[in-house]
């Protein structure tokens, strides 16, 4: 049982953490460990890119439905779905930094424009057993998929008017779709994260500017972080987070316009780009 110490004209719940400040480094230190309990680890995350796919309309979109519905019908593989909001994610932020909001401000409208996506995405996957989470419902998410449900979530994380002021000269979120949904993934134990994209993986420059760019199959965060393309197609914070992260093991960019190279990533195929945690062979 607790024992209450009161010497110092205030009431404290005896711990190693008591009177001490949150803030200290030394103090930091102390609560550094090894394990931490994984909620979901043998949960999928599927992040479906809202300008990659979204944007270019039922061309993109629909096999892909119709590639996660058999995915679903086989139930080898348990994921939750992310979504990003693409083309009005920017005309919001346009108009938003028009009108002089603040950085907390465009953060809260541009989760509400993914929403839109989920919404959508719910709409085609529904009768697969698809549900849209409500933004900030993290505890349902094992209870969804204990009922054999497949979640929907928006990208961007709940922070509404809090999102912290960027580092840079700049009005814009620090903290965009990617960023989200690894920081999804870290929270709830997850050991990976598969980014659907409209490129065949991250290369050493951007394909779509550079015809000699160069694909990047198979790497770790050490070797990306020592060579980092200036041209990311995931958000740059995502790997700067990610060293003192301790679920996420491997993070895999695949085409989602390439029919079935989703379910081969599922299936544990190095298809894309893969980025291991650790230090890999090869």
């Amino acid at each position: 049982m607790s024992k209450l110490v009161s010497d110092d004209g205030r009431t404290h719940i005896t711990s190693s953490l008591m009177r001490e400040s949150l803030v200290d480094r030394k103090v930091i230190a102390k609560t550094n460990s090894a394990e931490e309990f994984s909620i979901m680890p043998d949960v999928t995350l599927v992040s479906i890119g809202g300008q990659s796919i979204f944007d270019r309309g039922k061309a993109a979109v629909l096999p892909l439905v119709t590639e996660l519905a058999a995915i679903r019908e086989s139930r080898k593989y348990k994921m939750v779905i992310g979504v990003g909001g693409g083309a009005r994610v920017r005309h919001t932020i346009a108009i938003a930094l028009d009108l002089g909001l603040p950085t907390g401000g465009v953060a809260q409208l541009v989760g509400a424009m993914e929403e839109a996506n989920a919404v959508f995405l719910n709409a085609l996957m529904a009768k697969h057993g698809s549900i849209v989470m409500q933004r900030e419902h993290f505890w349902e998410l094992p209870l969804y998929l204990e009922s054999g449900m497949l979640p929907i979530v928006i990208s961007t994380p709940p922070y509404h008017f809090w999102e912290p002021p960027p580092v840079e000269d700049s009005p814009l979120p620090t903290h965009g779709s990617d960023f989200g949904l690894f920081i999804h993934a870290e929270v709830l134990g997850m050991k990976r994260i598969i980014f659907v994209k409209d490129e065949d993986g991250l290369y050493d420059k951007d394909p779509k500017k550079h015809s000699d760019a160069r694909l990047i199959k198979k790497t770790t965060l050490g070797r990306l972080q020592a060579e980092m393309p200036e041209e990311l197609i995931l958000d740059p914070l995502l790997f700067k987070s990610w060293q003192n992260a301790r679920h996420v093991e491997r993070i895999q960019i695949v085409n989602g316009l390439r029919p079935g190279e989703l379910t081969r990533a599922l299936a544990g195929e190095d298809v894309g780009t893969v980025i291991m945690k650790e230090k890999i062979d090869g």
